[in-house]
Order: structure tokens, then sequence, then C-alpha cells
């Protein structure tokens, strides 16, 4: 069946199997224009990637699987859903190119070839490399394809602040498919699990996550800005630019290490990120971002739990609310998770505690 939300000049749908599927999505919050519905039911939605036309894939943490997605008659909506591969340790992120898609589990880096058209009974990985740490705390991966044609990945801290042995840990790095040689790209990232290139200037934007435990406002979670191959931004000495780590503080220069872009606050969780590159929303080009923020797990009061739009034209970039309503008083119905911009221009974003795919449209009445 579909529900029909009304919600001032918005209208939400919502495609179900049975009414106690049922979100509520009168709760979310647009601005006048956009329409928001759910496309596909996915088990701990987490990073999404695009497929030949029709076709999505979304990989997902706690429940091991990777999945892909097909809208069979073009109506915007996910009607086939496979489950190509499972049993996999923590398989968030993915990334498509040629008809291959590349799937980060823990401590390994798969390619899955013909993709699109494979079935789960013939799906048959191959290993691109095992030489990844085992470790799952800020183990699961983001993966994206960089300008470079570079594999990219983030290895986050194995703990709430320490300082490895392993110089990989804590880090952005990259993957060269021709010859499987690893390298750092960025320096002192705790846990980033989203990444994305300006259109124009193929500089990274990253998200990261700060640490736990120095109380409900501080530090200010982070988006940042790769400027030049080995950068370090600060973890785990500093933090968010200007807070030296009460433990671990070995006294350095504050400009030793890159200031974010732009503090988005603390225990926020921002996860994925798109660069819009559509045409369909209003007063959004190359230089809009939209960021997921997931919300905070251990802040007294909880916050987060929305997208945000990001404009990065200006120094330093600036931020509003784009969704929010997935937190109701203290308790959260949906954690957004990853961003990406459709062919069309409408926006995809997934929720791994809705369980769901949401696509946005400007479509003013």
């Amino acid at each position: 069946m579909r529900q029909l939300v009304s919600l001032g000049s918005l209208i939400l749908s919502l495609t179900l199997s049975a009414p106690s599927t049922a979100l509520p999505l009168d709760r979310l919050k647009l601005a006048e224009g956009y329409q928001l519905s759910v496309v596909a039911k996915i088990s701990n939605a987490r990073q999404m990637a695009l497929g030949e036309p029709g076709s999505l894939f979304v990989g997902s943490r706690q429940a091991g699987k990777v999945y892909r997605l097909r809208d069979t008659d073009g109506d915007g909506i996910y009607e086939q859903r496979d489950v190509l591969l499972q049993g996999l340790n923590m398989p968030s992120g993915i990334a498509y190119r040629d008809s291959r898609l590349y799937i980060a589990a823990v401590n390994q880096l798969l390619r899955l070839n013909n993709a699109d058209r494979v079935t789960a009974q013939t799906a048959n990985t191959e290993l691109i490399t095992n030489q990844l740490p085992n470790i799952s705390h800020h183990g699961w991966k983001y993966l994206k394809f960089g300008p470079d044609g570079d594999l990219y990945f983030n290895l986050g801290a194995p703990c709430n602040i320490c300082l490895s042995d392993d110089p990989r840990f804590a880090s952005i790095m990259k993957l060269n498919l021709s010859n499987n040689t690893q390298a750092i790209v960025a320096h002192g990232v705790r846990n980033s699990v989203g990444f994305a290139w300006h259109p124009d200037t193929q500089e990274l934007w990253f998200t990261d996550n700060g640490r736990d435990n120095l109380g409900d406002d501080r530090p200010d979670d982070e988006l940042n800005r790769l400027t030049a191959l080995g950068q370090h931004f600060g973890y785990p000495f500093i933090h968010a630019g200007d807070i030296p780590d009460p433990d671990l503080y070995q006294q350095q220069s504050f400009s030793a290490f890159q200031p974010p872009a732009l503090k988005l606050g603390a225990h926020v969780a921002p996860l994925g990120l798109t660069f819009y590159q559509g045409d369909q929303f209003p007063n959004s080009d190359q230089n809009t971002l939209f960021i997921a923020q997931h919300g905070s797990w251990n802040r007294s009061q909880k916050v987060g739990y929305r997208v945000i739009k990001v404009d990065t034209s200006v120094t330093p970039p600036t931020q509003q609310v784009f969704i929010d309503g997935w937190l109701n008083g203290e308790q959260a119905w949906g954690r957004p998770v990853d961003v990406l911009t459709d062919r069309d221009g409408s926006l995809l974003i997934s929720d791994d505690a809705a369980g769901v795919i949401y696509r946005v449209k400007y479509q003013p009445e």
C-alpha cells in the first residue's frame, strides 16, 4: 500500500508492505517545495553507489550484506531488492566503476564483476587485498574512486583516543589497483566515514568524528579540506583545531596541523556527504555539500539526526539545516548515514536505523 502524508506544501510518500512498517514521516521538516519519499527498505542501509541507470547498490554494517536495488519501471522507487553478498564483516563501504562493484569489509577489499547482471547464486568476489588491520573498532569503511583513479578509503582509530604504532590508523588512504600499493593521503583523521571531491577544484573534503569523553560540547566534529597530500589534521594531539588532548598532546604548535574547514558541533556524528551536481534544487550548485549527521550516542541531550547543507564557496563555509525531525525529544526513529546525488538531480539518503532509502525531490506545487 502507499501512504501519503501532507505537511503544509510538502507531500511525503511511503511505499509499505504492511501497516506495521509505517514511519512518522510527518515529523520531517524540509523547506517549501521539497518532497521526500521512501523508495526502498534495506536493513541497516549504509553507503550507496549508483550502478547502471535504474540500479542502486547499498552496503550495510551490522547486517553483513551487500544489496542491489532496481527501479524496473522508471518511477524512482526500487521495487526489486537482491542480496548479492552476505556474511561479510561490516561491508559498509562500496564503490562502483565500469560494471564492477568494490566492497570494503573490515580487513579486506573485494571486487564483484558484472555487478549489474550477476545473480546472488553466481556472485563470486575477487580479493583485491587483505593487508588491512583486522580491528572492528572504527573498522567499517567508506569507499570511493578519486579523480586519479585510485580507490580511497578510511582507516579509523582503533580506540576512542590513542596513539597507535601502525601509522595507517586514523587516516584516509588510497589503493592503486594497478600495482596494489597503499598510500596515506591524510593523517590525524580519527574516524571519517564520508568524503567527496569538489567537482571543479578536485580537492578532497571529508567529515571526521571527534573524540568522546570531553563533555557534551567539545570537541566539535569536523568538515575538513585536503589541499596537499599527507597533511595532518591533529588527532590524537589536538581536536577541532584548537583543543589540546588532555592525555596525548605533546606541546606541538597548533599551526602544525590543518584546522577544520568548518566546525559542525560536538557529537553530531557527520558521515556521508555529496557535492550537489544536479540542476533540480534551487540555490544549490557544485559548491553545495549535503552531509548526513548520524546523531549522538553518548551526549546527555541528543543532537544531530539530520541532513545539513553547506556552502563551500565562501570562507569559512556556512551551514544550514536541510532536513531534520528524525529526533523526537530524546528518541530517534531514524539516523541518516549517506547522501548521494542521483542522475535526475534528486538526493538519495540512506538511514540505517529506520532501514530505508529516501529520495528528496524539488517539485513546488
